[in-house]
């Protein structure tokens, strides 16, 4: 297949994606997670029809007007592309606080220029002056809240988070898109247990979805392991003992996989520890959130557990090699 993209045509292979074939050719395009899930990628086709799957998680507006996500899109036929907007979706949002929960954890608080209509636990994209795109989980509650809660993991060399944790200050501007993802409660069964699994700043998303839960009057238990490897990641551990303590149905637990393990946490992984502690999930409902080979091998499990598929509901954080991205510096690094 031909891609014209810019001022240049490229070919695409029978089995490529197009982000595939543009970035094999020397393209540089902003991504990340390339399963067409943080939309980092889009762009919009002025010429030539995209397969269906390649807009499935687009809001109807964007669809209309072109967009699909690249790193999706198999071809069936030639294509004329062209960049998104640089405004399309994206509205302005004022820094209201940049505060330090662990060593490598920032909670970023966002005032929205306008309204964001959202549901705790999708996320949105952030986006500074330059361009650079990541996306982050929201941890606020509308309604609630007045301000977006991101949580924010230092990752090595990674030029996003190096900048929000060494250079943003409140009172500075960036630029947000979305919201995005199907990862959020819903109350059409209020009786129904939950079980959240997170990792690291997995926890960010699920405790906007139990906070929702809890706020829209869930009768049924709610279980929340949260998993690190050494203590000083457990950063909201205060807070959720907090809210077990304040409401009868929701259980937290703390899961610690490194050497040292204080008395008040459980030794193991949390997904190793939950679904010891709850070996059959028929009627259950299901969120994971966090690191991806955890989040894909929990579905697997909670499935085999007896959750239907349909009520497993996963975010896994994908990331590209951070030592690959900084020796090619080619393309963003992620966050």
């Amino acid at each position: 297949m031909a891609i014209r993209y810019g001022k240049r045509v490229y070919h695409c292979g029978p089995s490529e994606t197009v982000l595939e074939a543009l970035r094999r050719q020397g393209v540089e395009l902003a991504y990340s997670c390339t399963k067409g899930t943080c939309q980092t990628c889009m762009l919009r086709a002025d010429g030539g029809a995209v397969p269906p799957e390649a807009q499935a998680e687009l809001k109807d507006t964007l669809r209309a007007q072109g967009y699909f996500l690249p790193c999706v899109c198999v071809p069936g036929q030639d294509l004329e592309l062209a960049p998104p907007d640089g405004e399309a979706g994206f509205f302005p949002a004022l820094v209201m606080e940049a505060e330090r929960l662990a060593e490598d954890v920032r909670r970023l608080r966002l005032r929205q220029i306008k309204p964001l209509s959202y549901r705790a636990g999708q996320f949105i994209h952030l986006r500074r002056a330059d361009g650079l795109l990541r996306s982050y989980s929201l941890a606020s509650l509308p309604g609630r809240d007045r301000d977006l809660e991101l949580h924010v993991k230092y990752l090595r060399g990674g030029r996003m988070t190096t900048w929000i944790f060494q250079d943003l200050r409140p009172g500075e501007r960036v630029e947000i898109r979305g919201p995005s993802g199907s990862c959020f409660y819903t109350e059409d069964r209020p009786e129904q247990p939950l079980l959240l699994i997170g990792t690291g700043t997995g926890l960010a998303p699920l405790m906007g979805i139990a906070r929702d839960a809890l706020n829209r009057g869930h009768t049924g238990p709610i279980h929340l392991y949260h998993g690190t490897r050494d203590p000083g990641g457990l950063y909201q551990k205060l807070e959720l003992e907090w809210w077990a303590t304040q409401h009868g149905n929701f259980h937290f637990v703390p899961c610690l996989s490194g050497a040292e393990v204080p008395r008040d946490c459980r030794m193991g992984r949390a997904d190793e520890v939950a679904f010891a502690a709850h070996p059959d999930l028929g009627g259950w409902r299901v969120f994971l959130c966090g690191c991806p080979p955890m989040v894909h091998a929990a579905k697997k499990r909670a499935y085999l557990a007896g959750a239907d598929l349909a009520q497993i509901h996963a975010d896994p954080f994908e990331l590209r090699d951070l030592g690959e991205s900084a020796k090619s510096r080619k393309s963003p690094l992620p966050q």
